[in-house]
């Protein structure tokens, strides 16, 4: 039987972890050398890359309060975030930009999936924030430092088209999403919503000459005690602006994630999405 962590057999002790698990974090993040994007500006003329999704999710299944939540949830750690340059040789760390974004005025119970189950948490939602920023990331040529995959899929992707593997879970003081600028040009993140719907986007100072795009390439089920896990390659594409030729590709990394909910088995694929 696998040991109990202290703060699961004392869980009034739980705060007093995080509290101490956060302090520590900032303070090696201060003395670890980098620099961390932190100014902002006005929008950059130039655009990227964007990405959009719904707001307001009515089919998880748990009060709506919930989703509501989770929109006063984002709009604090977006505010935070939002308009930050990632100027050349800088590192984006979402904790650090998002570390105080609480602080005048609090998060709200959102849910977030702890254990294998969606539990209702403070400051719950938040990965609609880093999936948006790193879809965006990914459509750009920041070098990704730091991401953190969901150890379970929930659901299967709203449409076949849609890639597999581009999700990234954050937990202040042990997960963050971290890209670093390695190029000669500052790109800024710009983030807002509406009643309807999250928006990102990634602008940059000049007429872009090349756009990115994510594709999977080995995408396969396969069985491990007891459990189907999806295994995908994510690889992006760089293609001339002016005429749409590929002029490179490159597997940025293979998401490896147990499927948690259920398959049906096709005898000339193997294990497919319901």
């Amino acid at each position: 039987m696998k040991r109990k962590l202290l703060t699961q057999r004392f869980p009034f002790l739980l705060p007093l972890r995080q509290w101490q698990r956060k302090r520590l974090y900032y303070f090696k993040m201060a003395l670890d050398g980098n620099r961390y994007a932190s100014r902002k500006s006005a929008p950059l003329p130039y655009e990227l890359a964007r990405a959009k999704s719904l707001l307001i999710n009515e089919r998880t299944g748990m009060d709506i309060k919930y989703q509501r939540n989770k929109a006063h949830n984002l709009r604090l750690a977006s505010r935070a975030v939002s308009n930050t340059l990632i100027r050349p040789g800088e590192t984006f760390s979402l904790w650090w930009l998002a570390r105080r974004a609480d602080k005048l005025e609090p998060y709200k119970d959102g849910l977030c999936v702890i254990c294998g189950k969606l539990t209702a948490v403070y400051g719950g939602g938040l990965c609609q924030l880093s999936n948006t920023l790193f879809w965006l990331f990914l459509h750009t040529p920041l070098t990704i430092v730091e991401r953190h995959m969901h150890g379970v899929k929930e659901f299967p992707n709203p449409s076949p088209d849609d890639p597999c593997g581009v999700d990234a879970t954050i937990l202040e003081g042990w997960l963050d999403l971290r890209v670093r600028n390695d190029t000669g040009e500052t790109l800024q993140v710009e983030l807002s919503q509406d009643d309807e719907y999250y928006y990102g986007r990634i602008l940059a100072p000049n007429e872009p000459e090349n756009r990115y795009d994510v594709v999977n390439e080995n995408l396969r089920y396969f069985k491990r005690d007891g459990g189907t896990f999806e295994s995908v390659d994510v690889i992006r594409r760089t293609i001339r602006a002016r005429n749409g030729e590929i002029i490179n590709r490159e597997k940025l990394y293979t998401n490896v994630t147990e499927i948690g909910y259920p398959m049906q088995a096709a005898p000339e694929e193997g294990l497919i999405p319901k």
